[in-house]
């Protein structure tokens, strides 16, 4: 792609949307050869057969590896509209969990130990100033956002920034993984995260606003009136590289920012990449945005509680591999999804032919 049709020029991130390449189309036809040809009936493994020829298809070949090791990358941020009073926890909160998260103690890495799993944090834009321990990457970019419901959540440039920190985690989590996970942590990052799905898909704030951490009727509808009053100001659809980052910047996250680049950083790196709850379903939305391709590489792992994560993989058209009712975040849906996936790699990889196993097919 040429300098001159290339979004964000002289940018890591129109370098990066330059690199991403479709999946290899004829890896993914052998893929469904062979799972044609292999000791089940035609079709009998329904999605897992969409995934497991996704996957030859991200990698280029047939079968494709296992995609392990897996690494989460928990991007933690806070937000301005806190103030606001969508949430009854307080803001805090976001570096006391951040701290638990490193310490070990929370359900992602609960989750992430019985996989085998790899968990990073990266602070992009938590509002306090976190001590430097092992497992955290300090890439913030501010110390929170400001309050989206009166004005931009951060400047354009704030926005790229924070969407570059997302593709430098994912570009270097690559060189050592076979499938990156998306996690989040920040208090009240669901009001951003619905106002974002409003804003791509043309949703109602009250069908895309959720009740987050479980906040009352009272809360719930501050919040869908907080989540209208600033979806107020995006005047289109946003279509475009240029319109997208503007939309991020003026109602989204550093993490949701974050998590874009994450989405198009694994695309690039040729990575499957496994998107968790609504926090990640409105970020995939500005990826997708911003670079359509990078969507070739993404499964969503599972549908929250979160009415607006619904709205988003339905207007993404992604099938999520679960449906469990969770409404956690930090990654923990996209990790109990895994097991899924290791499993449609290992069974094109692992099960036998009829010619092989010298199996008689069934007739006419």
């Amino acid at each position: 792609m040429s300098t001159l049709t290339t979004p964000f020029p002289g940018t890591l991130l129109g370098a990066t949307i330059a690199a991403v390449a479709p999946r290899d189309a004829t890896a993914e036809r052998a893929a469904r050869d062979r799972l044609d040809r292999m000791t089940k009936p035609l079709g009998s493994l329904g999605v897992l057969e969409d995934v497991a020829a996704q996957l030859a298809g991200i990698a280029g070949t047939c079968p494709a590896p296992l995609p392990a090791p897996a690494a989460v990358a928990v991007f933690a941020a806070d937000h301005g509209v806190h103030a606001q009073g969508v949430t009854p926890w307080p803001q805090e909160v976001t570096a006391q969990m951040v701290a638990n998260i490193l310490a070990g103690g929370a359900v992602v890495n609960a989750f992430a130990a019985e996989l085998g799993a790899e968990v990073v944090v990266v602070d992009v834009g938590v509002a306090t100033v976190l001590d430097v321990v092992p497992g955290l990457l300090d890439r913030k970019v501010r110390r929170g956002t400001a309050d989206l419901s009166e004005g931009p959540a951060m400047t354009l440039d704030e926005a790229r920034r924070a969407v570059e920190v997302g593709i430098e985690v994912a570009s270097w989590l690559a060189t050592a993984s076979g499938s990156l996970i998306t996690g989040d942590m920040g208090i009240a990052n669901t009001t951003a995260s619905a106002a974002l799905v409003c804003a791509f898909t043309g949703a109602a704030p009250a069908a895309a606003t959720g009740r987050g951490t479980g906040v009352d009727d009272p809360t719930l509808a501050r919040k869908v009136e907080v989540v209208t009053r600033a979806v107020s100001r995006v005047t289109e659809r946003p279509t475009t590289p240029a319109t997208a980052l503007a939309v991020l910047a003026e109602i989204g996250g550093l993490e949701h920012a974050a998590l874009a680049g994450f989405i198009i950083g694994a695309a690039a790196s040729r990575t499957p990449v496994l998107l968790d709850g609504v926090i990640a379903g409105s970020a995939a939305l500005v990826a997708a945005a911003l670079c359509p391709t990078a969507l070739e590489y993404a499964l969503a792992g599972h549908t929250s509680a979160e009415p607006g994560h619904g709205i988003a993989l339905r207007h993404l058209g992604l099938r999520p591999l679960l449906g469990l009712d969770l409404r956690l975040g930090e990654g923990t849906g996209a990790l109990l999804a895994l097991p899924l996936v290791a499993s449609a790699a290992r069974a094109l990889r692992d099960v036998a032919t009829f010619d092989s196993a010298g199996v008689t097919e069934k007739s006419g």
